[in-house]
């Protein structure tokens, strides 16, 4: 079934619809009148299979306009072409802080993740016309919560606002729960110890199959690991299918977050090598994600990487910048991001900028999240607690921003140096869904990163 996948018929042609006007495509009048006459009787039309493949089909042949001016390659070698200059390799850290700082990255990423995943679907959706960032303000000033410094409390005071996800509420956490955030980074280690820095974006697909279980990936991932398998029999090769196919097929989330959140597992393998985590990263995300859903992988990989070595939040967002084009829409939406957290007073202040100017995107897209993350970094001042806390109170995918600070800072301090209330509750403990990772301390998963890391070092 064409459609099968994250969503109906009739949601996946509306959001692809967004997604080409985003990539300076021009749709002409009467597939948007098409659309709009569809959604007027929803519950009629959402499963409308055979007109909405027409559409789609029709939609599917459209071209970028003239006018577009950015440069947004899919290619690892034309967007090595359209980066700008910077630091390609950094220096060697010594096995002792090697292993503390991806202790620290380790347990920095489940903590942030935790810490943001109760209120997920609040950070994305809001609630009554209000976004997200106000309702989680809301929700922890009626609990004398606020600025959040903590997990967050599931004490139900009548303001009829709800999160979720009980096992990450601070009453109840013992270990970090099942997470997407958490699983790629531990699917990258697994892809890592069986087929070494060589590995294919095929490799990453035949992990997936064996190793993720289908309902817990989400969106774009959905859609090309649904692509891949209709497209590759199970018994015979097929080489013929490509990464475009496989991203862009019935696929309007390729520009989304769901590569951005798999970046960490290639910079904890390359810790001081950014250009190579990078590449990594690129690997990864294109099958799934195209453009912008593919920079946000390469250039939070290349930060990470260089966050072992590099502590300068403003240092660290440019080497990453150096690794994606700068004619990107991210690269342009960063480097704004970085001009205006010079200008105004506090994070705050910040993300009204970053609403008003990115707050049309889907909540859960590469562009704006990634700005919250590096407005996070910024002003945390460098603090691993209140960089984390601060990314989290910047709403939308909550979760995975929390994730992603987690990680750097984590990375930066080492796990000797978090000095956070937030470590201790997780026990050093993950309890994930991924085959062969049911439960696994993140001491445990340092030393068998550093074990990768050291071959891949020695390799290249």
């Amino acid at each position: 079934m064409t459609f099968a996948g994250w969503d109906t018929p009739l949601e996946l042609v509306k959001s692809e619809l967004t997604q080409l006007r985003y990539e300076g495509v021009v749709v002409p009048k009467n597939l948007n009148d098409q659309v709009a006459e569809l959604a007027r009787d929803k519950d009629k039309n959402d499963m409308n299979f055979y007109e909405l493949e027409e559409i789609y089909d029709s939609l599917s042949k459209l071209e970028v306009s003239s006018n577009f001016r950015y440069d947004q390659p899919n290619i690892l070698s034309e967007i090595q072409k359209k980066r700008p200059e910077g630091p390609r390799k950094l220096t060697a850290l010594g096995q002792e802080e090697l292993f503390d700082k991806l202790h620290g990255a380790w347990t920095g990423r489940a903590a942030g993740c935790a810490l943001g995943k109760p209120v997920e679907g609040m950070g994305i959706s809001g609630k009554d016309g209000i976004v997200g960032r106000n309702i989680i303000r809301s929700y922890l000033e009626n609990r004398n919560h606020w600025p959040l410094d903590h997990y967050f409390s599931g004490k139900d005071v009548g303001d009829q606002l709800t999160i979720h996800c009980p096992k990450s509420h601070r009453e109840n956490i013992a270990y970090m729960e099942p997470d997407d955030d958490i699983h790629y980074t531990l699917i990258a280690l697994k892809i890592l110890e069986e087929y070494g820095p060589h590995f294919t974006w095929r490799h990453v697909a035949h992990t997936w199959n064996q190793s993720l279980p289908y309902n817990v990936i989400c969106t774009a991932e959905t859609q090309a690991i649904l692509n891949y398998n209709n497209a590759v029999p199970r018994r015979a090769k097929s080489n013929w299918v490509t990464p475009e196919y496989t991203s862009s097929y019935r696929n309007p989330y390729r520009e989304w977050i769901g590569a951005q959140i798999r970046a960490d597992g290639w910079g904890y393998a390359c810790a001081g090598n950014p250009e190579l985590a990078a590449e990594f990263a690129y690997r990864d995300a294109c099958w799934t994600h195209r453009a912008n859903g593919i920079y946000g992988e390469m250039m939070f990989a290349a930060i990470i990487a260089a966050a072992f070595v590099e502590s300068n939040p403003r240092e660290l967002i440019n080497i990453g910048l150096s690794e994606i084009p700068k004619n990107s829409k991210l690269a342009e939406a960063s480097r704004a991001a970085l001009g205006k957290a010079s200008s105004l007073k506090d994070f705050h202040s910040y993300m009204d900028w970053v609403e008003s100017n990115f707050g049309a995107l889907s909540g859960v897209h590469t562009v704006n999240n990634a700005l919250v993350v590096l407005g996070a970094l910024i002003y945390g001042d460098g603090n691993f607690h209140k960089s984390v806390c601060l990314s989290v109170e910047g709403g939308w995918d909550t979760d995975c921003n929390g994730a992603t600070c987690g990680s750097i800072l984590g990375a930066i301090k080492g796990h000797s140096e978090l000095n956070s209330s937030l470590v201790s509750p997780l026990n050093d403990t993950i309890k994930p869904s991924v085959i062969g990772f049911q439960e696994i301390t993140m001491t445990e998963l340092a030393k068998r990163m550093q074990e990768v890391q050291n071959t891949i070092s020695a390799s290249i």
